[in-house]
């Protein structure tokens, strides 16, 4: 298969060129170029609304953390007492007028536990968005690689399809020779018509990946596809498996911040409970003296019936709770990777056993089939058989690479790394 694949690569590319020379000779245009997977990534990170929402979602994180970081704004008070009364304090002739300036005190570092709040959520935010871009990565490689699979599906089944054609094309001439009878010609247009068949099929399949890639891209994807994204498996080492480790990945930072949200969620709610103080100091005009003094309040509020406990307990609990998921996130992780290192390691040994010396037998076989029954050496089932066991091997062998690249896509997103403290 992998021969197969790099044939398919020369043909896709003498295609091109020939492309690229009519296209010269006729309106001067240049052929799409070669869209590698990580281009269609970046195309993607690009238009994605998931990244634009965690790039939203950072700002705003950012603009809380501002916020958290302001303190209370003072308040201006003016009150105007005995006016609008009887006897002398009739009319506000008489009226006293005060002018004064509340300005809240926040006591028991409220304003540091704000901002560690908000400093905890900003983390969080880098996080989602380093997870939006994984997300995207696997999911356009996924796309990619289908993409890839497609087309080489696609050649495989127009193959058949030729093969199917002159099997059939020699049948019929055995028939016209008088050395089979006619049911050889007929199951040899049935087996031209289901491989024909199966192109239609094939080729719509191939059309839709490439649509979904285009689609989550954001442009036509007209240009070749990077066919080495579907490559040998590299030879591994047999031995006991590694043990999975949930340190450093996505997930488990994302936990991490969670939690420690949480620890900043306590002690803001602990700072809560001690109460603000209100100074204000002001100016009052005595109407009837026609004097000025000064004036001085202080107020602070009587925690009789909300004393902040069950904020704090809240707060505890919603703590606790951060935690447990933490512990459930590494266990989690932890076995996402190493279901995901034993599906590769699957896939890639089925890969190699599908594409090698298996793959190259059934297609000798065929080989020989083929020339042996247009010589009429051998009967119509052997040939039908020998094709059957090629397409099976074939088939077996593009399926086996393509669960071993998306396994390897699944396992570089669950393994990916968290960003640092300086990105």
């Amino acid at each position: 298969m992998y021969r197969f694949v790099a044939a398919f690569m020369a043909a896709t590319s003498c295609v091109t060129i020939a492309q690229a020379q009519e296209g010269a000779e006729s309106s001067q245009s240049r052929p799409a170029p070669l869209l590698t997977i990580d281009e269609a990534v970046v195309l993607a990170g690009g238009s994605a609304p998931a990244a634009e929402a965690a790039s939203a979602e950072v700002d705003a994180a950012k603009a809380a953390r501002r916020v958290a970081g302001l303190r209370p704004n003072p308040a201006i008070a003016v009150e105007v007492e005995n006016f609008v009364g009887t006897g002398p304090y009739n009319g506000i002739n008489g009226a006293d007028a005060t002018v004064s300036l509340a300005i809240p005190l926040e006591l028991g570092g409220k304003r540091p536990a704000r901002i560690a709040v908000a400093d905890a959520q900003a983390r969080r935010a880098l996080i989602a968005q380093a997870i939006a871009q994984a997300d995207i990565r696997q999911q356009v490689s996924e796309l990619y690689i289908e993409a890839v699979a497609g087309e080489v599906r696609l050649a495989i089944a127009e193959d058949q399809f030729r093969i199917a054609t002159d099997t059939a094309r020699a049948a019929a001439i055995r028939v016209q020779a008088g050395r089979a009878s006619p049911l050889e010609q007929e199951r040899a247009e049935v087996s031209r018509l289901k491989a024909e068949a199966g192109v239609d099929q094939t080729r719509r399949l191939a059309e839709a990946a490439r649509v979904n890639l285009a689609r989550r891209v954001g442009r036509p994807t007209l240009g070749p596809l990077d066919m080495t994204v579907l490559g040998a498996p590299a030879a591994t080492v047999m031995g006991p498996p590694r043990p999975a480790s949930a340190a450093g990945t996505l997930a488990l930072a994302a936990a991490d911040a969670d939690l420690d949200t949480a620890d900043a969620g306590v002690r803001l709610a602990a700072a809560q409970r001690v109460p603000d103080l209100t100074v204000g100091p002001g100016v009052r005009r005595l109407e009837a003296t026609n004097d000025v003094a000064a004036v001085f309040t202080i107020s602070m509020p009587l925690p009789l019936f909300n004393n902040g406990r069950a904020a704090v307990d809240q707060a505890n609990a919603m703590r606790r709770r951060a935690d447990a998921q933490r512990r459930m996130t590494a266990l989690d992780v932890e076995q996402q990777i190493t279901d995901a290192e034993v599906e590769a390691a699957n896939a890639a040994a089925a890969a190699r056993n599908a594409s090698g010396p298996a793959l190259s037998s059934a297609m000798e076989a065929a080989r020989i089939a083929r020339i042996g029954y247009r010589e009429g050496k051998f009967g119509q089932l052997e040939l039908l058989d020998a094709e059957r066991t090629l397409t099976e091997m074939r088939v077996a062998s593009i399926e086996a690479l393509v669960s071993y690249q998306l396994a390897k896509a699944r396992l570089e997103r669950l393994t990916a790394p968290a960003p640092t403290e300086g990105n």
